[in-house]
């Protein structure tokens, strides 16, 4: 601890080693791009050893039906190609030893190359692929299984299934979480953040017995936190993002705005899945059309056959991918199935294509389960995508309510019923807790809370992580609790922001935040004009490099419920309200939008704008500011930039907190004619002003920006594909790029001020809330007496920062246990 502690500033090299150290310890080896099993290995393997080594075939007792089977009698031992005995046989040149015998034909140079990479990046096997012939098909329609009795009043569903699991398998029930470690995974399992030390008290101060099934029902009626969580989750399974592959070619589009307002009115899962499967409008379009990729590509890549993949692999978790070549390698999927879910999207005959050359046959569309019905393959295309919406979301098919309650318990539980989520047709290892929770979904009208809410007030939900040993570590899976997860990229960055305080005041995402009252953003008229100082009055244009101080006064004299302010400027500006700094930028396209909440106040208040003309030359300027108040009486009042406002233009240096503003020599300010560009730019701001003018203030969610370096370092993909799982483990590369990010660097530069410049507390009480803030939980006193030590009575903001990017890299606050 006394190292974890040391300031960052005496061990430079020391701290980055052990984030490093600390990568390994998660992780076991770096992650790098793996060969593709199911194209490149499993044809050498079926080709030159399943005759005798596969299926009822097991000469010499080797089978490689399973990767287990491979690994007996050390044949082969990942990592280690020159340590395994199949890639000797194979190489050999001695008629006696090599494999396959003399008299068959011989593993080719090329072939043995491709062997050796497998072994040497740890023999990936594609997810519930075997060479035996497959036993096990998944039932199709819905089963609702008998509940084993009640054991000690442990009443959940879940809980009457799993202790009935455990008692069956003779596993002992793990021992229950402490009230903090089960409020940090609950608020960062539904809602993606941890609690504040306020809401860590006021959980602490209720004596209610049923004060844990009440915190999980507040926080998934938390709609804007609950749905900018979720967002992460729905953006990687439905490949939505904003910026990346095929936006700027325009052959691909969002999703966002039809995303978020279906999270956060909590549509109904049929309803949801219906739409994206046969849009209505274009909100929700942008997922069946994938993305049209430029250039030559592969039949696989198509619009048509992409449709296939993603309708299969996000609604049923089945993998379509090898199958739009030819006849799947490793489950029972067709190339005509794939190219017949292909045909429902297309708008013409599909010509189908195996491993990218012509058949000549032409697919005809057609749904992979015609017990519950079929797609008549004549219809329009708008007619086929809703029969097959229809067929999707039918009461008989149980598939389609497994896939996602399987994988809602994989978001919570560290893992699946099936796993992984996208092998559906893999044996679940309890099929009664799968078949229940898929009916329970749809008997309680398809809402996913409720799922969420069962499992999360589950006794097997609220127990201990679980110890991996040896046996649930190689395969033998047996449940016996949650599995440890790391931070998703988001919840890293959202978690940092809010304990910092350095969350962005925009946001990329086109959504409208919050649930807004109908016709609000109508009744927001904007009235602000652009203005500027003199060297804009008609004919001078403003000189590049001009810095300008723009202030108003106004006076308030009844109660505030909201208040908000809306602000941009060609080309740069800082807005101060009443002396605090509340928004900043230098891209006039982007407006930006801030809550106002707890900075305007009874009586007078000042808003003060520092802004500045930047280019090589003179050019056009102008500041735009619309602040909008609401009174608790229901009126409301707007102030905005008009002539005025004063406008000062010979300032002082330093902060422009602690100017003299009296001093200055102010000017009426000049109404500037705007450029049809800024026009554009506040089009559709009331917008923005009607979310940030909420009655409660919504921090700004990594999930809502564009991915950056930091994210990306920490798993965020790029979601060209459906992505449905992110890795568990943080590599040696992440940890390297964690450790050096400058992006985090600058939050705890903020963090450390923070703390530094915080209310009057000792530091004994400080260093408790720092705690509370990262790790949900009180110090021992051991800590808080070595950080007492360490810190000394008056801490600098360099010390704070330190202890805070100690906390932040520490295995406790990286995992949800």
């Amino acid at each position: 601890m006394l190292f974890a502690l040391l300031p960052r500033r005496d061990i430079a090299v020391s701290l980055p080693l052990f984030v490093l150290l600390l990568a390994l310890t998660i992780a076991g080896r770096a992650s790098g791009a793996e060969l593709d099993f199911a194209h490149q290995v499993a044809p050498i393997l079926k080709q030159h050893c399943a005759a005798c080594h596969a299926g009822k075939e097991a000469k010499g007792g080797f089978s490689i039906n399973t990767r287990d089977g491979f690994l007996d009698d050390d044949r082969a031992t990942p990592g280690k190609p020159d340590e395994s005995l199949f890639l000797d046989l194979v190489s050999s040149t001695d008629e006696d030893i090599q494999m396959p015998p003399a008299d068959k034909p011989r593993v080719s140079p090329a072939q043995i190359a491709l062997l050796r990479r497998w072994v040497a990046e740890g023999m990936h096997w594609e997810p519930g692929f075997s060479f035996a012939p497959q036993t096990y098909e998944p039932p199709l329609r819905p089963r609702t299984p008998e509940l084993p009795p009640v054991v000690d009043g442990r009443t959940n569903p879940i809980d009457r299934i799993v202790d009935a699991n455990w008692e069956k398998q003779q596993i002992p029930r793990p021992q229950p979480l402490g009230d903090d470690a089960f409020l940090r995974r609950a608020y960062l399992d539904l809602i993606g953040l941890p609690p504040t030390p306020e809401e860590i008290a006021a959980f602490q101060a209720d004596a209610a017995v049923d004060k844990r099934a009440r915190l999980v029902r507040r926080l998934l009626d938390d709609e804007v936190r609950y749905t900018e969580h979720w967002l992460t989750f729905w953006n990687d399974l439905l490949r939505n993002d904003y910026a990346g592959t095929g936006f700027i070619t325009g052959g691909r589009s969002q999703i966002s705005n039809w995303l978020y307002q279906a999270l956060i009115a909590n549509k109904p899962y049929d309803e949801l899945a219906r739409e994206l499967i046969a849009p209505t409008d274009a909100g929700s379009r942008g997922f069946i059309n994938g993305i049209k990729w430029r250039g030559t590509v592969s039949a696989a890549q198509g619009l048509e056959v992409q449709f296939a993949q993603s309708v299969s692999q996000s609604f049923l978790g089945i993998n379509m991918k090898c199958a739009s070549c030819h006849d799947s390698f490793i489950d029972r999927w067709k190339l005509s199935e794939a190219y017949g879910l292909a045909a429902i999207y297309a708008s013409g005959p599909l010509d189908l294509y195996r491993c990218d050359k012509p058949t000549g046959e032409t697919a005809t569309a057609a749904w992979l389960f015609p017990e519950l019905g079929q797609i008549d393959a004549k219809a329009s295309q708008p007619e086929r995508l809703a029969q097959l919406a229809a067929l999707m979301t039918h009461p008989e098919n149980g598939r389609f309510t497994r896939t996602i309650v399987n994988r809602l318990w994989h978001q919570l539980m560290g893992r699946g019923i099936v796993h992984p989520v996208d092998a559906m047709q893999t044996p679940p290892w309890n099929d009664d807790l799968l078949d229940y929770l898929a009916v329970h979904l749809q008997e309680h009208d398809y809402d996913l809370k409720q799922t969420l809410e069962l499992i999360a007030t589950s006794q097997a939900y609220q127990s201990q992580a679980e110890v991996l040993d040896e046996e649930n570590a190689l395969g033998g899976y047996r449940f016996r609790g949650p599995r440890t997860k790391r931070m998703t990229a988001e919840q890293f960055v959202d978690a940092v922001w809010q304990i910092t305080g350095t969350a962005p005041n925009s946001y990329d995402a086109p959504v409208t935040r919050g649930q807004i009252e109908p016709g609000e953003v109508a009744s927001i008229p904007l009235q602000a004009q652009w203005i500027w100082g003199d060297s804009a009055a008609p004919p001078s244009t403003p000189p590049a490099g001009e810095t300008l101080a723009m202030e108003k006064t106004f006076t308030v004299d009844q109660p505030i419920a909201a208040a908000a302010v809306l602000a941009t400027c060609d080309n740069r500006f800082t807005l101060y309200v009443n002396g605090a700094q509340v928004a900043q930028s230098g891209e006039w396209q982007k407006p930006q939008a801030a809550s106002l909440l707890g900075r305007i106040r009874q009586g007078e208040n000042r808003l003060l704008v520092v802004a500045k003309n930047e280019g090589s030359g003179p050019n056009a300027a102008g500041l735009f500011v619309q602040v909008r108040l609401k009174y608790a009486d229901g009126k409301s009042e707007t102030i905005a930039t008009d002539d005025s406002w004063q406008v000062a233009s010979d300032l002082p240096d330093g902060d422009a907190k602690k100017w003299d503003l009296a001093k200055l020599a102010w000017k009426d300010a000049v109404i500037v004619e705007p450029l049809s560009v800024w026009t554009k730019a506040v089009k559709g701001t009331p917008r923005l002003l009607a979310q940030a003018s909420t009655s409660t203030p919504h921090m700004v969610r990594a999930s809502l920006l564009k991915s950056d370096f930091l994210m990306r370092s920490l798993g965020r993909p790029n979601r060209d594909q459906i992505v449905t799982s992110r890795p568990n483990e943080l590599t040696t590369l992440e940890a390297i790029d964690l450790s050096n990010n400058q992006i985090l660097a600058r939050a705890l530069v903020a963090g450390g001020q923070r703390f530094a410049a915080g209310p009057d507390r000792n530091t004994a009480e400080r260093i408790r809330l720092l705690y509370q803030s990262v790790l949900t939980r009180e110090p021992t006193a051991a800590e808080a007496d070595l950080l007492r030590e360490t810190l000394g009575e008056q801490p600098t903001a360099a010390a704070w920062e330190d202890v805070l990017w100690v906390l932040l890299m520490s295995p406790e606050f990286l995992l949800v246990r």
